[in-house]
Formats: structure tokens, C-alpha cells, sequence
């Protein structure tokens, strides 16, 4: 199951059906889960911990130290879950000590071929991202976010749960949950309805989305305001979890 080529540290714990191809190289404080596939010439540094079924393809480089110059070699971590595809050329590096120490990646993402995930970032589960993604450090994604290519995030932002941005984004600012964006600077384009069709959601909480999101965008309130209408106006999981979105953001959300 191990190449011959391949350089896997002793004190790499690796379940007993790994396979990992020739010319990779798997460091010390690396745990990798059961059913998983790591291709040629990928190199894993630790402390990394993989889940099970990770596919790993040709030329990622996984759980390496961040590009932040304030690292000073301090033992942080990256942490993934279960089922995640990591193509070709990806780079996910791991946390630093001026934040939480770890960067956490949830279970059943695509990182498309030569995605970059900064340090300390945290991504939910199901999120999609296309070829050439880069994330800068303390970027959080919620669960089944899709970035088209060439998309670029600002380091510290927020981009909410079943949100999208087009092909080469330049995010800046926090993007509420939902809500479909695109363009440099990218700017609000309504709601992600296809993805929340395809995802099964019902009529009746598209309708009060649409609804919220023009409380936001389209009413000329105040934050403060339409938010208070939306809570006032509606009683769903769903429009409440677009207004706690906008809510906790720090930087402001894209317009």
C-alpha cells in the first residue's frame, strides 16, 4: 500500500489501508484515517490529522508552515474531517499561536487544483472550491459555500453558510449567509436560489429569504433595522441564521 519511493516518518500514524504513492514524503505527527488515498510527489507535514477517505492528488503540499512572518515554528495544527478531495498543486497550511493554533477543515469538500487555504482558517462541510481559490489567514467558511475560480478572500472574513462567489471574486468584506456575490470589488447579486433549490429548500423559506434580503439591500434601513424586521417579521431557521450572519460581521458585508 506504500510506495517504495515513498519517505513515511516512523512516528507517522497511518490506518493499515492507506496508500500512498511514489516520491511522497509524510512527516513525523501526521495521523491519517482509514480508506484514504495520498497520490505521488504530495508532501504531509504535522501535526496534520486527516480523516477518513481524504484523496489526495499529485503535488499538494498539505499541513505545511504558514507564510505569516510572526511564525516562529510553534507546534500548531491542521485538522480535517472525513471524505475530502484535495487536488492538484492545493496548499493548506496550518495555524499559528496568535490565533486559535489550528486550521480546521470540516468533511466532503473539493479543494479544486491549486487552491491555497491560509492559516488559522475554519471551513465547514460541503463547500465547493474551483480551481485557484485563495484564502488569506483567519478566513471562516459556513457549510456548503461554492467560490468559482480565480476567487481571492481577505484575511478575517466571514462567508456564510450556502453562499457563492462568481469566478474571480475579490472578496473584502463579510458575506451573509445565502446570498450569491460576485465581481472586484464584489458586490450582492440576490440570493444563491439554485444552490438552495438543489439543496431542498422549501418554497415557503426561499420566499422569506427574498424577502429579508431586500430588508437588507434594497429598503434603505439601517442594519440595526432590517434586522429587526426580519426577526420580527418571520420566525424560520433559515432567515434567522442570514441575520445572525450579518450580525457577527466585523468588517462589514459586501454591498
Amino acid at each position: 500500500m506504500i510506495h517504495s519511493t515513498a519517505i513515511v516518518d516512523p512516528k507517522a500514524r497511518l490506518a493499515d489501508d492507506v496508500e500512498v504513492g511514489p516520491f511522497t514524503v509524510i512527516g513525523p505527527d501526521v495521523e491519517i484515517g482509514p480508506g484514504s488515498r495520498i497520490g505521488p510527489h504530495v508532501v504531509i507535514k504535522g501535526p496534520t490529522v486527516l480523516g477518513a477517505r481524504t484523496r489526495i492528488f499529485q503535488f499538494a503540499s498539505v499541513g505545511e508552515d504558514c507564510q505569516d512572518k510572526k511564525y516562529a515554528g510553534e507546534p500548531t495544527r491542521l485538522v480535517m474531517g472525513d471524505d475530502n478531495v484535495i487536488r492538484e498543486g492545493v496548499t493548506l497550511h496550518r495555524g499559528t499561536a496568535q490565533d486559535r493554533g489550528e486550521t480546521v477543515i470540516g468533511s466532503r469538500n473539493l479543494f479544486m487544483a491549486y487552491v491555497h487555504v491560509g492559516h488559522d482558517c475554519l471551513i465547514g462541510s460541503d463547500c465547493i472550491l474551483a480551481n485557484q481559490v485563495t484564502l488569506a489567514g483567519h478566513v471562516t467558511l459556513g457549510d456548503f459555500v461554492i467560490l468559482g475560480g480565480l476567487s481571492a478572500i481577505h484575511q478575517f472574513c466571514h462567508f456564510g453558510e450556502h453562499a457563492m462567489a462568481g469566478g474571480g471574486s475579490i472578496i473584502t468584506k463579510d458575506t451573509p449567509a445565502y446570498v450569491l456575490i460576485n465581481g472586484n470589488p464584489a458586490r450582492a447579486h440576490g440570493l444563491n436560489l439554485v444552490g438552495l433549490k438543489r439543496r431542498g429548500f422549501s418554497k415557503d423559506a426561499i420566499k422569506a429569504l427574498g424577502e429579508s434580503y431586500k430588508l437588507v439591500y434594497r429598503q434603505g434601513l439601517t442594519v440595526e433595522q432590517a434586522l429587526g424586521e426580519i426577526r420580527t417579521r418571520f420566525d424560520l431557521a433559515e432567515t434567522e441564521a442570514f441575520a445572525a450572519s450579518i450580525e457577527v460581521s466585523s468588517r462589514g458585508i459586501t454591498r
